[in-house]
């Protein structure tokens, strides 16, 4: 199968977890994706995320982990840097290297700080060490359109807030239609999620991390603003700052030097 992508699932207790892996290195990258995890998992997206991401395939083993598909109330994004880190028991990794992209980079800082022994090198992209204001606009925003169930107002503000103004403008008029294909069965698992982003706090530990670390913003970013990246950049010792004063949240998909980027910080 094109670059060994390959869909899995882990019995994780009472609930299970959804994974993907892709490439032949010797090292090991693991993903941790959004908040959109907590709509839609990395369930059955092996291959097209190996596309996206082929750039790491020939030196790493690459896998991503979803959220648990059941979440109870009041699961916190340390909570679930320990699910990454049984995840990682359960296939045998000892070490990896962590690549956390929003809610994905809150986990990711839990886990190098809690198990420091897993984690290789950190890539942080557009996340938050605490809450802000923006990041507390975005999500209660977000939140309301779905618990009144119009989905097709989620994705307005999801692109909008995410993506860059000419991204939004060129893509408006797929709205509608997103609306209509991307509609959950339930919203309960994004609810989890959202509110484990309104009360992350790793800020007072990031100075415990003592892996290598890349933290990448966004100075358009509207959906938390570009000032956590340096407030995270500033606590981590020798930490890398890397800004893009012309993308935002989004800036992962948009700026097409992203992945060479990433891979030059990992080799």
């Amino acid at each position: 199968m094109l670059y060994q992508a390959k869909n899995g699932s882990l019995n994780m207790g009472e609930s299970t977890m959804d994974y993907i892996r892709f490439g032949t290195g010797e090292r090991v990258l693991i993903m941790l994706p959004g908040l959109g995890d907590g709509l839609r998992s990395v369930k059955g997206t092996a291959l097209p995320m190996a596309v996206m991401y082929r750039t790491f395939a020939k030196d790493f083993t690459v896998y991503a982990f979803s959220r648990k598909n059941a979440l109870p109330k009041g699961y916190t994004t340390r909570d679930m840097a320990g699910d990454v880190a049984t995840a990682m028991e359960m296939l045998g990794i000892e070490k990896a290297d962590i690549f956390g992209v929003s809610m994905g980079g809150m986990i990711a800082q839990h886990l190098a700080i809690d198990y420091p022994e897993k984690v290789g090198k950190l890539i942080l992209t557009v996340t938050s060490s605490r809450p802000n204001p923006i990041l507390a606009e975005s999500i209660e925003e977000w939140v309301s359109c779905a618990r009144r169930g119009d989905h097709t107002a989620f994705m307005d503000s999801n692109v909008r807030r995410i993506y860059s103004e000419g991204y939004y403008r060129r893509n408006k008029w797929l709205v509608p239609i997103m609306g209509k294909l991307t509609k959950p069965k339930s919203y309960e698992r994004f609810f989890v999620q959202a509110e484990a982003c309104l009360t992350h706090d790793a800020f007072e530990r990031l100075h415990e991390i003592n892996a290598p670390a890349l933290v990448i913003g966004g100075e358009q970013d509207h959906a938390l603003g570009g000032e956590p990246s340096r407030e995270i950049a500033a606590q981590i010792p020798g930490a890398v700052l890397r800004m893009y004063p012309e993308w935002g949240h989004g800036l992962y998909e948009e700026a097409k030097d992203f992945n060479g980027v990433v891979m030059d910080f990992l080799r």
